[in-house]
């Protein structure tokens, strides 16, 4: 074995301990007197000094163990006091009493003192009480939630609703709503957060008992206990539904040791003596130094103390820790033990490891340098695997580990982040090590700890406690954010003292910044040694290690989704993914120095071939064409004749019915279950012990389905070489992920490892190493699962500042208005002003916080990075043709949801528009989304969805939408062509809103952003889509018109989906309101269910973006209607006139249902009101009889006034006229009751005005003309369908008949005849007079 810190090598053989007397001769290297001055320095003992007889004889190796024994001699009394103390009664070893002292449904920790509350309020005591005497036990707050925490008596009979406090002689204190409580309440102590230490003091001798939080007391709680025969109090806990905490009764060194108090379990006093005076020992060693030439002892720093190989210090070492490996290691027998001396065993070892040896390492990383602490702490563990076994080893890294993770994860928060600092540096020390980070790669960091926790930075609750105060003693608040679409008069000028206010504040936080960066830089430098690909001397890379942990990682928190206890926090999976980001960006780049042809990170993204060759496992993810076994069956041809892959047919199905029988899979023995899947199991407080997975952060989570690499199951792979004959084709061996190893992962001479399969498309030259590229797709794969989700989360913080900033503002304006003489309000106003100072003086530096942990501009820069990596991915697969159905749906979610991350989360203090090539990203992301939102080899009902909205989205503001405008032509002609795609069998409300969006700006009355009626409720947040400026895009309008004209079939086929969804969406909205005002009407109270007023509202909401959209084709395209040498366009006009005139009919009528429900103004139809879908009509008519060449008005005129429901009072009531005008006067003046167009001079100017005036005077003359000269028509002669119409058309060969209108609409979405449904061949012009002499001469 060697010794790192020596330079030489050791073996173990050579300086074992024996008895033999030739064997310890070799103490001869030194002076006998210089040897017995050393070891007496080294072995002496001020509180116990060795007997007379001992001292008076040379100490040397020889008689060195009877001076030891003599040295760790523990008073019998202090030996026999584990078993009973007065005042207590139970077990020794206490822990919770899983068995039957609980109510409800709980989970326990492995080690019996971790809880989970299952229940609505579960209750849980100890096995030990006490009577007498002054006691106390320390819990861990986990979650900050609903827990009573105290003490009861076995009496004490708790339920679902009553726990510890609410019975006689239990008593409890509850610091998530600050009480106290024994059957009644009241305040007490203050609010608990989480990472907490509550202290529970009980005084039996006086009586009282009392409360600590995080070392300061809370002062006593109650007095006068009842006490005596038959009454002993236990330690207990009430706790809510997946609120949970951490006992620590004893079985660990307290935090926050009380003065005169003692520990519920007695500490292992005789084992802790020994070991600290066997510690003192060891430290002896490190600052003493021989000089054989000299023959003197020499003092010096153990900071600098550097094991030379001497065999003096050697063996002196061996005798230490010889000792001192039993205290710490575990017992190989233990198996015969019974499970409780188990669990006394375990706890005594991890007091011991917790109270000697994390201290010991902990005071070498704080008195010296961060290297001469790295260097003293990488020979201590030589030294442990020098002379103790593996497996003690093993045992006490893995203890120690476990003790730091703790500390770091729960340790408060101070100015400088001392202790967060120090604990990372000793992890730092020890990963250091190459044996020591190995063994807690493989079997400790992802299976026992979760060591996502080490990248974490908590936010403090309290600020004060967090010294913030003093970091940042000048606040200030930023106003609403000037992102995009918001109105430049919302920001106001800032005052000079505003300037200096926001100054001092920005100088604060980055005071608070730069004491950040230097946890994060240590938390980068921690998955720097754990990405080491370089340390694979004897073994596996940590690298190849880490991929192995990593991947599994992410499928926990992939397949577990929706079950909260097994998932990593998203708060820590945040700061994880920006330290992965940093490390894999570092190994990134200097592989990119060594070699010049591979690519920087900056051009980093996942090659195509990763995600279709079965090298990497993506679980049950969906992939963009379907599920990986259907795109197996259905392009395997493309598989081998692109990517020289072959999938073997007898593999092939074997996996797809694997696939159809997954949820029936049977659960395998556990002999044949993989190791990492043999987890510790869980006592579940429910009747008895039951073996349960136990989720929880410090303990191992339960796997869902077991793993199955799927993605290599079924995949035979030929030589990268092309074209190859059938005799070259070669099988690679099926892999699981434990089973890779670094050539599989990186390749050889021969195999080109993750990248096999490479297409044409690709570049040969490798981008990087492969193992990074594996990193770096789990890194995306990250963001996915959790972290877009916190970044949002998060944004709350700000969103509370601007709020209570909105409030301070209001109450300073009313007391700028207040009367001076009263008194009362201004003493009012006066007090909530202070509280929102105080509110926002808090929020300010908790904001300071969440910017310099989760919204910096490095955090910004990585979340760019990964955007620019998913375009690249994208793109990439994108020219690999049928191939880009592999890629998993989550790359393009990625890049759609980290580009909304960088736009509406990052600022005000962030700017998307300052990161590097924002524009070139912007038209890249842009022209992604033009082109996949309608790929037809997408095939995922969720991300297709997300694609169009992300579209919506995206053209709603001025920058996204000019982007849009820079993609090529062709991409921007075919996304246009597929928005004017039939809307049938489509999410065909989000491609009209596209196309509204397009036109917003250029319609009737149409530049509003947000509507008149609404003007005066509450503001809405203004970077929402639906409220930005409109910004119409002439250019996408033009291409709309072009493709419109193009093929005779194209208008036709979208206008008719048009109309139909219209004819829906606003019969569906006028049958819901009906319903509504049936409701309102009853005499019994009612209430209207929100999502049917939604439902309600959003059919509203189409139906005025439909008429927009006819509005938008009109104006653009109007010979579509009006040219009536099309085969289509009369029969479109006809039906565009009846749909008008329906809306208007039902908004129009006086007292009609459309103006009671408007008047009701329910929440959830605000947006329903008469503006916004008379205007959109308005402009439809206007374009149809005012602004267009005469003959296509009077045809227009004529089509609307042949309609049987046009009504000329609907169009006197858009200008507030209940009827007509007489012919030649002028328009009266508007009832103010009524609605106006006219009372909307701030939404439709005056020429828009002028228009309607002049329709309606056209109108007005036209339908009296039409009245005069209108014949009577018999009933005969009507239309048998729509009875409005005179029969004009016969249908061939069946000779039945109808007007043009119906049968033209009948056979836009049928063949078949009305009546007898026969399949119409043709249809012929119908009169009556010449078919009815016809007729009869056939007769």
């Amino acid at each position: 074995m060697a010794s790192k810190g020596a330079g030489m090598s050791f073996s173990r053989k050579s300086y074992r301990l024996t008895s033999d007397a030739e064997k310890s001769r070799v103490t001869g290297i030194v002076q006998e007197k210089l040897l017995n001055d050393y070891l007496n320095r080294i072995f002496s003992s001020s509180d116990h000094a060795p007997p007379a007889a001992t001292s008076r004889k040379p100490l040397n190796f020889q008689n060195l163990p009877e001076h030891l024994d003599q040295l760790l001699q523990v008073d019998n009394e202090e030996e026999e006091s584990q078993g009973q103390v007065e005042g207590r009664l139970g077990p020794s070893t206490v822990v919770l009493d899983h068995t039957g002292g609980f109510e409800g449904l709980l989970l326990v920790d492995d080690d019996l003192l971790g809880v989970i509350g299952h229940s609505n309020f579960g209750t849980i005591r100890s096995t030990t009480c006490v009577y007498k005497g002054k006691w106390v036990y320390e819990v861990l707050i986990s979650s900050q939630g609903l827990m009573q925490i105290g003490w009861c008596t076995i009496s004490c009979r708790f339920n679902q609703e009553e726990g510890v406090g609410d019975t006689h002689n239990s008593y409890a204190y509850d610091g998530n709503r600050v009480r106290k409580w024994n059957v009644t309440t009241t305040n007490y102590g203050k609010a608990w957060a989480a990472g907490d230490i509550v202290s529970c003091l009980i005084d039996l001798d006086d009586g009282t008992l009392s409360f600590c939080l995080n070392g300061v007391s809370l002062g006593t709680a109650f007095e006068n206990l009842s006490r005596g025969l038959g009454m002993a109090y236990f330690p207990a806990i009430s706790l809510s539904f997946k609120e949970s905490v951490a006992f620590n009764f004893g079985s660990r060194p307290l935090r926050y040791p009380v003065a005169g108090y003692r520990p519920l379990q007695d500490p292992p006093s005789a084992d802790l003596l020994r070991a600290q005076r066997l510690l003192g020992c060891f430290r002896a060693v490190l600052s003493v130094e021989l000089d054989p030439v000299e023959g003197r002892l020499l003092d010096k720093e153990s900071s600098k103390w550097r094991l030379r190989g001497q065999p003096t210090v050697l063996l002196t070492l061996a005798h230490i820790f010889h000792r001192f490996a039993p205290l710490l290691g575990c017992l190989v027998q233990s198996g015969k033990l019974l499970p409780h001396q188990c669990l006394a065993l375990v706890q005594r070892k991890v007091y011991l490891v917790e109270a000697v040896l994390m201290s010991f390492l902990l005071g070498l990383v704080e008195k010296g340098t961060p290297a001469q602490a790295q260097s003293v702490v990488r020979q201590v563990l030589d030294l442990l695997w020098l002379f103790m076994e593996d497996y003690e080893v093993q045992d006490c890294l893995k203890q120690l580990m476990m003790s730091l993770l703790r500390l770091y994860r729960f340790s408060p928060i101070v100015p400088d982040l001392g202790l967060q600092i120090h604990y990372l540096r000793l992890t730092i020390a020890i990963l250091r090590h190459e044996k020591s980070r190995k063994f807690l790669l493989s079997n400790v960091l992802f299976d026992v700890l979760r060591s996502v926790v080490f990248f974490y930075i908590k936010s403090p609750l309290r600020v004060e406690e967090a010294g913030l105060q003093e970091l940042i003693p000048t606040t200030w608040w930023p106003h609403r954010s000037s992102r995009e679409g918001k109105e430049s008069t919302e920001m106001k000028e800032e005052t000079a003292e505003e300037r200096l206010r926001r100054r001092a504040y920005e100088r604060g936080c980055q005071r608070l910044r730069k004491r950040i960066e230097v946890v994060e830089e240590l938390q980068v430098q921690i998955l720097k040694l754990l990405l080491d690909n370089k340390d694979d001397n004897g073994g596996e890379a940590s690298r190849y290690i880490f991929l192995t942990k990593f991947r599994k990682f992410l499928q926990e928190n992939a397949s577990g989704r929706g079950n909260m206890p097994m998932l990593c926090p998203p708060e820590y999976m945040v700061c994880f993914l920006h330290r992965l980001i940093s490390a894999l960006r570092y190994y990134w780049d200097e592989y990119k120095a060594s070699n010049p042809h591979a690519s920087f990170s900056e051009e980093a993204y996942i090659p195509p071939q990763v995600f279709y060759n079965g090298k990497v496992d993506y679980f049950d993810l969906q992939r963009l064409g379907g599920l990986l076994s259907h795109l197996r069956k259905t392009l395997k041809d493309d598989l081998a004749s692109k990517a020289n892959i072959v999938i073997d047919p007898l593999e092939l199905q074997s996996t797809t019915m694997d696939d159809l029988d997954e949820d029936e899979e049977p659960a395998p023995a556990m002999a044949q279950v993989p190791q990492w899947l043999q987890r510790p199991m869980q006592a579940l407080a429910v009747g008895g012990p039951l073996p349960l997975p136990r989720p929880s952060w410090l303990s191992s989570p339960t796997l869902g389905r077991a793993n199955r690499f799927l993605s290599t199951a079924a995949v035979s792979l030929m030589t990268p070489r092309r074209p190859l004959s059938t005799s070259e084709k070669v099988k690679v061996r099926t892999l699981s992920v434990e089973q890779r190893t670094r050539e599989d992962i990186e390749g050889s001479h021969w195999n080109e490892g993750l990248l096999l399969g490479r297409p044409p498309e690709e570049p040969e030259q490798p981008l990087t190493e492969n193992s990074l590229l594996e990193v770096l797709d789990g890194a995306v794969m990250m963001y996915n699962l959790s972290v877009h989700q916190q970044l949002g989360k998060m944004v709350g913080v700000s969103d509370d500042v601007n709020e209570y900033a909105m409030a301070l503002r209001d109450t300073e304006d009313k007391l700028r208005r207040c009367p001076k003489q009263r008194k009362d309000i201004l003493a009012e106003l006066t007090k909530s002003q202070k509280v929102f100072s105080e509110k926002l003086d808090h929020l300010s530096r908790r904001l300071a916080w969440v910017h310099a942990t989760v919204y910096s501009q490095e955090k910004m820069l990585d979340i760019y990075w990964l955007l620019r990596v998913c375009l690249q991915t994208i793109e990439h697969g994108d020219r690999t043709g049928s191939l880009f159905a592999f890629m998993p749906e989550f790359y393009l979610s990625v890049a759609i949801n980290s580009y909304s991350a960088l736009k509406n989360y990052f600022g005000p203090v962030h700017s998307m528009e300052e990161l590097p090539g924002y524009e070139e990203t912007l038209t890249r992301l842009a022209a992604i989304l033009a082109k996949h939102f309608a790929d037809t080899r997408i095939v995922g009902t969720d991300i297709r969805d997300s694609l169009m909205q992300a579209l919506a989205s995206y053209v709603c503001y001025p920058h996204s939408l000019r982007a849009v405008e820079r993609i090529p032509e062709e991409q921007r002609i075919a996304m246009v062509r597929n928005l004017l795609a039939p809307y049938e069998q489509r999410p065909w409300a989000q491609t009209n809103w596209i196309l509204v969006r397009l036109w917003r700006g250029c319609g009737f009355g149409y530049r509003y952003t947000r509507l008149p009626h609404l003007l005066k409720t509450k503001l809405e947040d203004a970077n929402l889509p639906s409220l930005q400026k409109p910004c119409p895009s002439t250019l996408l309008q033009q291409h709309m018109a072009d493709l419109l004209q193009q093929g005779p079939d194209v208008a036709p086929s979208f206008l008719n989906s048009v109309l139909n969804q219209l004819n829906w969406a606003f019969s569906e909205f006028i049958g819901m309101i009906q319903e509504i005002q049936q409701a309102a009407e009853r005499l019994e109270r009612n209430f209207v269910d929100s999502r049917q007023l939604k439902v309600c509202a959003t059919c509203f909401d189409l139906s005025v973006s439909l008429l927009r959209v006819l509005e938008m084709t009109i104006t653009l395209v109007p010979e579509i209607f009006l040219d009536w040498t099309r085969p289509t366009s009369e029969m479109l006009l006809r039906r565009l006139a009846q749909l008008l005139n329906q809306v208007l009919n039902r908004v129009t009528a006086e007292r009609n249902l459309f103006d009671r429900v408007v008047t009701l103004r329910l929440p959830g139809l605000e947006s329903v009101d008469h503006y916004p879908i008379l205007v959109a009509v308005t402009g439809i008519l206007v374009q149809l009889l005012v602004r267009g060449p005469a003959s296509e008005r009077e045809r227009a005129t004529s089509v609307l006034l042949a309609d049987p429901c046009f009504q000329l009072r609907s169009i006197c009531y858009l200008l507030g006229q209940p009827e007509p005008p007489a012919p030649g006067t002028a328009l009266p003046a508007p009832d103010r009751k009524r609605f106006s167009l006219q009372s909307y001079a701030d939404y439709i100017s005056a020429d828009e005005l002028a228009q309607v005036e002049q329709m309606l005077a056209h109108l007005t003359s036209a339908s009296a003309q039409a009245a005069a000269a209108s014949l009577p028509t018999s009933e005969e002669d009507l239309c048998p369908i729509c009875y409005a119409h005179p029969i004009s058309a016969v249908f061939q060969p069946c000779g039945h008949k109808s007007c043009k209108a119906c049968i033209n609409q009948h056979l836009m979405n049928n063949k078949d005849c009305f009546f007898c449904k026969a399949t119409i061949v043709s249809v012929e012009d119908w009169e009556k007079g010449a078919n009815t002499s016809t007729t009869s001469s056939a007769a």
